[in-house]
C-alpha cells in the first residue's frame, strides 16, 4: 500500500481544484501520519538498542494505537500511559484500547492530575524503575524526528502542481513537517483540532518559513467534540467520494476547507490538496458515544475498517 493523490469530483467556482492525498492509505496497519511520525523514531529506538516503546494517550488517541501495531510489527513491547484511571474497567468497551491490547500494548492507567505531569523527569524516572530502560515517544508522537518523516509526505510533483496544502493538526508534528517541505510558492493551511492559540508556537520550534497559517474556526468545541452538522457532512462527503473521514480530524479540515471555498477564502484557480492523515480506527469509538446519546452514526467501511485494525 502507498500514499496516492485523488482528485475530487466536485465543481467550484473560479477553476478552484480539490485532490486529497491518501495517506491513510500509506501502511496496512499505521494510518496516514502516524506511519510518517514513527518511521525515524523506530529507526533511532534500534539504533539505540531499545526494544521497548512507552507513549501516552487518551481513550480514543490514534497514536496509541499506531504505536501498538509498531511494537506488534516490529517485535517490540509497547507501554501506553493511558489518560483516566476509570479506563481500566472499560478496555473491552473501547475500541482503541482493545485494538491496542490485542497487538501486545500494556496500559498504565493514571489520573488526569498525574497524566499532566508526563513530561516532568520525575514522573518518567518512576515509569523507568517501574518499566525498565525503553524509547519515549511523547504524546501524539511530535518530536523531531517526527517532523523530519512528515517532511517525505510531500513528493516532489505536489510541490509544483499544488497552489495550497491542507492538513488537520493535533500536536504540530504533521504541519510542521509540510511547513519545512513545501514548495516556494505554496502555503500550508493548518486546521487545529483543538482550541487555543498555542499550537503556533509549538509550530515555530519546528518550522524554517514563515508560508503558513492556523484557522482556527472549525474545531467544533474542541478535540472530539462533534455534532450532527459535522455527521452529516462526511457522511455526504463519503456517499460523493468513497472517502472515509475521521470525526476527529481530517473530517474537520475538510469541513473548513470546503466552507472556506466557499465564502472566497481561496483565490480563483486554487488547486488545493488536502492531506488525509488516517485515524479511521476512531470511527467505531465515536459511533459508540453517539449512539448513547441517540445522535446519528458515521458511516464505517467494513473493508477499510478491516484494514486499519489488521
Amino acid at each position: 500500500m502507498k500514499s496516492y493523490n485523488q482528485v475530487l469530483p466536485f465543481s467550484f467556482p473560479d477553476g478552484i481544484t480539490l485532490t486529497v492525498k491518501r495517506e491513510d492509505r500509506v501502511h496496512p496497519f499505521l494510518s496516514g501520519n502516524k506511519y510518517r511520525k514513527m518511521k525515524y523514531n523506530l529507526e533511532q529506538a534500534r539504533k539505540e538498542g531499545y526494544t521497548k516503546l512507552l507513549t501516552f494517550g487518551g481513550a480514543f488517541s490514534n497514536h496509541i494505537a499506531a504505536v501498538a501495531a509498531a511494537g506488534a510489527h516490529f517485535g517490540l513491547e509497547t507501554i501506553g500511559v493511558i489518560r483516566g484511571e476509570e479506563l481500566e474497567s472499560e478496555i473491552e468497551a473501547n475500541a482503541t484500547l482493545r485494538l491496542a491490547q490485542e497487538q501486545g500494548m500494556k496500559f498504565d492507567f493514571v489520573s488526569r492530575e498525574s497524566y499532566r505531569a508526563k513530561e516532568d523527569l520525575i514522573f518518567l524516572e518512576k515509569l523507568k524503575e517501574k518499566y525498565g530502560a525503553f524509547y519515549l515517544l511523547p504524546e501524539g508522537g511530535t518530536n523531531t524526528l517526527a517532523v523530519k518523516g512528515c517532511e517525505e509526505i510531500l513528493e516532489t510533483t505536489d510541490k509544483t502542481q499544488f497552489t495550497h496544502i491542507c492538513c488537520a493538526v493535533g500536536t504540530g508534528g504533521t504541519i510542521s513537517g509540510l511547513i519545512n517541505s513545501c514548495g516556494e510558492n505554496q502555503k500550508v493551511i493548518g486546521f487545529p483540532a483543538l482550541k487555543g492559540s498555542f499550537l503556533s508556537d509549538e509550530i515555530c520550534k519546528f518550522v524554517n518559513n514563515d508560508r503558513w497559517e492556523l484557522i482556527n474556526d472549525y474545531h467544533f468545541g474542541g478535540y472530539a467534540k462533534i455534532n450532527e452538522d459535522l455527521i452529516r457532512f462526511n457522511n455526504d462527503f463519503y456517499a460523493q467520494t468513497a472517502v472515509l473521514l475521521d470525526p476527529v480530524y481530517t473530517g474537520k479540515m475538510v469541513y473548513g476547507i470546503i466552507d472556506r471555498i466557499k465564502k472566497g477564502y481561496f483565490p480563483g484557480g486554487s488547486t488545493i490538496l488536502m492531506i488525509h492523515t488516517g485515524g479511521l480506527q476512531g470511527i467505531e469509538g465515536m459511533n459508540k458515544i453517539l449512539a448513547r446519546k441517540k445522535m446519528p452514526l458515521l458511516i464505517e467501511n467494513i473493508v477499510c475498517k478491516k484494514e486499519n485494525n489488521d
